[in-house]
Formats: structure tokens, C-alpha cells, sequence
């Protein structure tokens, strides 16, 4: 691909076994440079080293895949002995160490189609005036064949801001959520912004690998039990009885304030995830899959499917009231003169 934009790609990770090394596999073409800094906030403690690092096999993956597949020097791995502060922090870190003309922020359980990540570059390449991206997300439960949808989701999680326009003097200013300004510390989705619904059209989203295996659910319930942003003391109980257990069908994602479902997934997965769950399937893997008897035996049954549609159905005045009230603010932002918007600001 001649003449798309460097792409600087940010990575912040904590026990990212078994994902670390698809993940990196799958974005290194298209990097100038990946950049991944590993650690723990104080809020994951119970999940990491005494000093602050994964307890998994994180650290070593990402030092072999330096050694072994990395040709072209484009990984740097940043860690520290001691606690970072907070995500934040950490994704300071790659931010303050990019150089290239977008960051493109990626989870470790996160993954794209090759194609659409070719697109979003060459839509990027053609109309430079871009200074955000964001992409609707579809979030994947004990499975690649499942996914789980949501209250939450449709609310407006399941937008993911991950790309942003990078430059000198720009900032990562938070990653709840992710913020990047310009030198004039302008919020870069403030202007020229591709939401994920334009991409979505186009048929190109992020694959959420997020719910996927016993082990990653427990260390997340975990952290976000006690982490202070998340105050989710019910976490580990929804670990229990509704993720392993399957005992909520109606609360299945795990922000379980929310209604969730769960569906049957039809479509295609990119191809790393795909190679990843292979070999986590493998007799000789390490890493525990969750069975799926009782999730074919929830998805056959007419009552749940029936009980599904009225859950899902329910929310549809809030996301329509929501719409409204989202359209009339951007309205009114467009309408507004600066002068007012100044003089609010400061207020």
C-alpha cells in the first residue's frame, strides 16, 4: 500500500495471554511502529506481580516476538518495576513515544479484517482532514460463534474510539475515554470525526474478543471489582453465575446493569483471531475454554429466543429518545456562535 499514512499503534496490557502475540501478528503490516506498554494500575494488584507486571507469560511473548518476529524494529516494549498510576498513564506512555502521523489505540483482545484496515488507511490517505475514528464494536462470549448484545451497547458503548489524527504538541489527555487533543488543545473529536455508524456502513467494525475464555473474564471481573473508576462490586458474581454458570440469559454482558442477550454469530472473523483460537483448542494448549452445551441449548430454546426479543425490544424508546437529544446538542453546537461557546466554556 504506497503512500498511506505512518501509523503509530498503542498498546496497554496486562496478562494479555493467550492474545498478545495474534494481536501484534495482526497489526504489524500495517504499522510504522507498534508501541506496547506493559503493567498494572494500582486497582489490578490482585491480578498482577508483586511489582507490578503480568503474572502470565506477557512479558517473555513480547520479547521473543522482538527477537523472533520483528524484521523491521518496529516494536518497543515499555515497562517499569513498580505501579503505574493509572491507565491513563500508561497510555501517556506510547503517546508521548509516537511518531507517526495517526495513533491508533488497540486492546489486546481487539481485532480488525485486513481489508478494513486497508480501507480505514486509504480513506485516511485520501482525505487527510480526518481527525478521529472511532468503530462500532460486536463483543464475543465464550466462543467465536456467540456474541453477546446489549442495553449498554446500543446506548453507546459499543462505539470504541480508537484512531486519532498525531502530531507535535498533540496530547492523550485521558483513556476513560480515549481523548487526544491537538496543540491547541482542541478534542480532535471535535472535528473532522468518522463515527463508527459512516464505517459500519461500509461493513468494517472491531472484533471484541473481550468475553471470551474463563481466565480473561475472571481477571477483568477481578480488576473491575476493585478498581475505584469502576466500583462494579457485583463482578465476580456475574463471573460465577453468569458467565460460567449461565444462570442470568437476560444480564449476559458483563456491565450487568444493562439487559443483555445472547445471539448466534453467522459471519467471517479475522484471520489471526481465528488462528489464535485454533491453537487455543489444541490438545496441548494450557488455556481452559468454557464450555458451550448449555449456550446451544439457550439459543435452541423458542421461550428464550421469544424472552430475548421482548428484552431488546424494551429499550428502543430510550435509544430513540437518545438520538434525538444527541442530534439537537450537535444542532446546537453547529448553530451556536463562538463567542457563547467560549463564554460556556468558561462558565
Amino acid at each position: 500500500m504506497s503512500g498511506i499514512p505512518h501509523i503509530s499503534f498503542g498498546l496497554i496490557v496486562l496478562n494479555g495471554e493467550p492474545f498478545i502475540r495474534y494481536t501484534l501478528r495482526a497489526i504489524y503490516p500495517y504499522a510504522g511502529e507498534i508501541i506496547v506498554v506493559e503493567g498494572a494500575t494500582p486497582g489490578a494488584r490482585n491480578i498482577a506481580t508483586a511489582d507490578g507486571h503480568s503474572r502470565d507469560s506477557t512479558l517473555e511473548t513480547l520479547r521473543d516476538f522482538k527477537t523472533r518476529e520483528d524484521p523491521d524494529n518496529k516494536l518497543q516494549i515499555v515497562t517499569r518495576d513498580g505501579f503505574w498510576s493509572e491507565k491513563d498513564e500508561m497510555s501517556q506512555a506510547y503517546a508521548q513515544r509516537a511518531t507517526g502521523d495517526y495513533l491508533w489505540q488497540v486492546d489486546v483482545d481487539e481485532f480488525y479484517q485486513p481489508a478494513d484496515i486497508e480501507t480505514v488507511l486509504e480513506i485516511l490517505k485520501t482525505d487527510p482532514s480526518i481527525t478521529a475514528v472511532s468503530f462500532d464494536t460486536i463483543t464475543f462470549w465464550g466462543a467465536p460463534r456467540y456474541y453477546v448484545d446489549s442495553w449498554y451497547l446500543r446506548r453507546g458503548a459499543a462505539e470504541y474510539h480508537r484512531l486519532f489524527k498525531w502530531g507535535p504538541g498533540y496530547r492523550y489527555l485521558t483513556h476513560r475515554p480515549p481523548t487526544v487533543v491537538d496543540r491547541e488543545g482542541r478534542d480532535l473529536r471535535a472535528g473532522r470525526w468518522l463515527r463508527g455508524a459512516d464505517l459500519r456502513g461500509r461493513g468494517i467494525r472491531m472484533y471484541h474478543y473481550s468475553l471470551l475464555l474463563p481466565k480473561q473474564v475472571l481477571e477483568k471481573c477481578e480488576y473491575y471489582s476493585r478498581a475505584e473508576w469502576a466500583r462494579r462490586q457485583g463482578a465476580l458474581d456475574w463471573a460465577q453465575h453468569a458467565f460460567l454458570a449461565l444462570e442470568r440469559p437476560y444480564h449476559a454482558h458483563n456491565v450487568d446493569d444493562y439487559p443483555g442477550c445472547l445471539y448466534r454469530y453467522q459471519g467471517e472473523h479475522p484471520p489471526r483471531a481465528l488462528q489464535m483460537w485454533r491453537d487455543i483448542g489444541a490438545p496441548d494448549s494450557p488455556y481452559e475454554i468454557r464450555p458451550t452445551d448449555d449456550i446451544e441449548a439457550l439459543l435452541d430454546s423458542w421461550t428464550y429466543r421469544g424472552g430475548r426479543w421482548l428484552v431488546m425490544r424494551a429499550d428502543q424508546p430510550a435509544q430513540i429518545l437518545q438520538m434525538l437529544r444527541r442530534r439537537l446538542t450537535q444542532a446546537l453546537a453547529r448553530s451556536t456562535p463562538q463567542i457563547l461557546k467560549d463564554f460556556l466554556k468558561r462558565r
